[in-house]
């Protein structure tokens, strides 16, 4: 496989942007870095225990990763209205190779959203930082 650049950088910095005005939503893309080492099955069905933005963040991250990643010609499941376990098959019976592209994929999408996240979040004003940072 040849390496490709699919703009990782600028899709994470689209979606954080977006999402960027709602704390809660922001804190996410640490949350969602952390959830790619437990696999897709769990990355994609994060969107359907929360609600409201943090759900749509979710969601909207797991849609890009599967347009990024059908360039290569990998095909992700973007359907909520199936049935968990069913989603889950779908994912786990993926080519290990394409299993594995996807993950690489997702972590480099998440990295790039963490850091993006950082300058998008409130400066602190002088004399409420602690020196170093």
């Amino acid at each position: 496989m040849a390496l490709e650049l699919y703009k990782l950088d600028q899709e994470a910095h689209d979606l954080v942007s977006k999402h960027s005005q709602h704390k809660d939503a922001l804190n996410q893309a640490y949350k969602m870095r952390m959830t790619v080492v437990y696999g897709l099955e769990r990355f994609w069905g994060e969107h359907l225990r929360l609600q409201g933005v943090k759900a749509d963040y979710w969601k909207e991250t797991w849609n890009k990763l599967a347009e990024i990643v059908s360039q290569t010609g990998i095909k992700l499941p973007t359907d909520s209205d199936k049935d968990i376990r069913e989603i889950a098959d779908e994912l786990w019976n993926l080519p290990i190779e394409q299993r594995k592209v996807t993950l690489a994929v997702l972590t480099q999408l998440c990295e790039c959203m963490v850091w993006w996240t950082q300058r998008y979040k409130p400066i602190r004003t002088a004399g409420t930082s602690e020196e170093g940072e």
